[in-house]
This record gives structure tokens, sequence and C-alpha cells, in this order.
């Protein structure tokens, strides 16, 4: 059975994207100012994952900004109501809503399912009971925001605490479990 999985970074004023959907504030400077460290803990992370899950937006940015197939050497599913002009032929739609894919995912038994981008989707996951872990990086920049890490839905948990990381640059790595 897959594990669901989030890894994510968020501003210190809770955003993942500024205006315009802009991630300037994170790439490339984040990148290369958190050093061996976090680029071995993320190809830790990617080695587990054989399926990815993003919802329209997020696909769209990727697609956006030059990568049409973000992950080849996974299989991605993005969720999304409406057609998806241009996408390649390994990008699986989902359309049939979140209850029937976290059944699907869960049904997977070749590694692990990383919820990608944005929290809309995390939450929706989190809101059922299907999100594992998430991983969130905490980034020391105030961005004035746009799109919140996650959207007020009303949702109360309580996760745990897992680890908690200083990395380089000032940013901190916080891991969860829900139960």
């Amino acid at each position: 059975m897959a594990r669901i999985v989030g890894y994510i970074a968020s501003s210190l004023d809770g955003f993942i994207a500024g205006h315009n959907d802009s991630l300037d504030w994170l790439t490339p400077k984040y990148d290369e100012l958190l050093g061996p460290d976090y680029q071995r803990h993320y190809a830790e992370f990617i080695g587990r994952i054989r399926t990815t899950v993003m919802g329209r937006a997020t696909y769209e940015w990727s697609a956006a900004h030059g990568s049409p197939s973000p992950y080849p050497d996974k299989r991605t599913i993005v969720v999304t109501s409406k057609r998806l002009a241009g996408a390649p032929a390994d990008i699986e739609i989902w359309r049939e809503g979140v209850d029937a894919l976290a059944a699907h995912l869960r049904s997977l038994d070749d590694g692990d399912v990383w919820m990608v981008g944005g929290g809309r989707l995390q939450m929706a996951f989190l809101e059922r009971g299907a999100l594992d872990e998430i991983e969130i990086f905490v980034i020391p920049e105030i961005i004035g925001g746009r799109t919140p890490l996650f959207p007020a839905t009303g949702l109360r948990r309580t996760p745990r605490l897992i680890s908690a990381q200083t990395l380089a640059a000032g940013c901190v790595r916080l891991h969860y479990g829900f139960d």
C-alpha cells in the first residue's frame, strides 16, 4: 500500500507563491543556498516516490516554465475537471474526485505518492485523512503572499512532529505525520 506524502516550501509568512504565482522568492536562490545536505535529502525523498499527483494550477505552472512532463521517470497524475491542452501522453488526467483518487493511490504498491505543489489538493487529502506525512521547508522570506500554504477550510488536526531540522540559509525542515 502506497504512503501519500506532501513535500513543500513555504515562506515565513505562510505562502507558497507570491503575486502572479511567482516562485522567484524561492528559486534559484534557495536551491543554491541550501547546499549538499538538502540535495542529499531530496535525492532520498524522490528516490522512494513512484507517483506524483498535482492539481491543474501546479501542472500548468510547471509546463509554462519549461517542464510539460516534470517527473518523466514517475507516474504523473494531474487532478482537473478541465482539458489540459498539449499535455504529453505520459500525463494521466484524473477527473473522478478526491475520494476515488485516494483509494486508487492507496492501491498502488510500487512506491510512495508525492502530492506536488499547492496546498488545495493537500488540504483535500488532509480533510479525508488521506495524507500520511508532510515535510514543510520554511524559508526565511516574507513575501506578502498570494497563495497560502493551506486554504482556510475550518479543518482542525494535530499532526505528530517526526523531526525538525535547521538547514543552511536560515531554513527549517519540519516533518509531520498524521495518525
